[in-house]
């Protein structure tokens, strides 16, 4: 899945992709690297300057349809308004990527009334909120029972058990070792049994780990991948396309999911 943040102030890119034209550029982009999923987002998940609903829909809306009108892969639309989610919809997206728990349940029906996916994402804190020094008695425990419940919720408003995705928010309202502790035990996320992604690209936990800068953070980004595919991860959520890619590749092939390109190595 690749990222492309329609947003001047998104932790990684730092806007760089805000512009209509350079976040056409980066569709254009993931899909010369090949992804499978483009995840178009207009708000950041962390606290910012308020975004009117107008804004959101006129930063996502276009890219979408940029997007769709190039690719059959799918779109994600990355938002926390049942206004943003439909337009999106309208304009060709696929799924609602949903970073805050389905804090508002008409999210689900909208993903219900447009047959639509939804991806679920553990968080605590209403969008664009602070959530200071977050505690848990046992995190991994805790994310799971929370997401088993989100599903629940959503499969009772309507959306079908096999359009549902979970993603345990990795540094969402968390602690490094908390981020840490959930993908040493993600096997026990994939265990509740709806496809599971993991959006851990470049985040602080990986830069508290290992004292990198953010853009410094591509080795541990790719190690933490790799960790996560081989516990269960079905979905990974990129920035830096082509070296994920590769990574991905690689396990795959290892996992003897995926064919090599080629053969010439003793057997010319």
């Amino acid at each position: 899945m690749a990222i492309i943040n329609r947003t001047p102030d998104s932790f990684h890119d730092r806007g760089r992709t805000f512009s209509l034209d350079k976040a056409l550029m980066a569709v254009e982009n993931a899909l010369i690297h090949e992804v499978d999923w483009l995840d178009i987002g207009g708000v950041p998940f962390a606290p910012g300057p308020p975004v009117s609903v107008e804004e959101e829909i006129d930063r996502v809306v276009p890219v979408i349809e940029g997007a769709r009108s190039r690719t059959d892969a799918v779109i994600s639309v990355e938002t926390y308004r049942p206004d943003v989610a439909r337009a999106a919809f309208a304009a060709g997206a696929d799924v609602l990527n949903n970073t805050s728990g389905l804090h508002d349940p008409a999210l689900a029906d909208v993903v219900a009334e447009t047959g639509s996916g939804l991806v679920i994402t553990h968080s605590l804190a209403d969008p664009r909120t602070p959530y200071p020094r977050p505690e848990y008695d046992d995190v991994v425990s805790e994310v799971a029972e929370f997401l088993r419940r989100r599903a629940d919720l959503a499969e009772k408003r309507g959306v079908p058990s096999d359009r549902i995705i979970i993603d345990p928010g990795h540094d969402l309202n968390k602690n490094t070792r908390h981020s840490l502790e959930l993908t040493r035990r993600l096997p026990e996320i994939a265990q509740i049994g709806y496809p599971l992604l993991v959006a851990v690209s470049n985040k602080d936990f990986i830069g508290e780990t290992l004292k990198r800068e953010q853009e410094k953070r591509i080795e541990g980004t790719l190690a933490t991948l790799v960790v996560s595919i081989l516990s269960g991860a079905r979905i990974v959520r990129v920035h830096d396309i082509e070296e994920a890619t590769q990574a991905v590749n690689m396990v795959e092939s290892i996992l003897g999911w995926r064919p090599p390109a080629y053969m010439r190595h003793n057997v010319i």
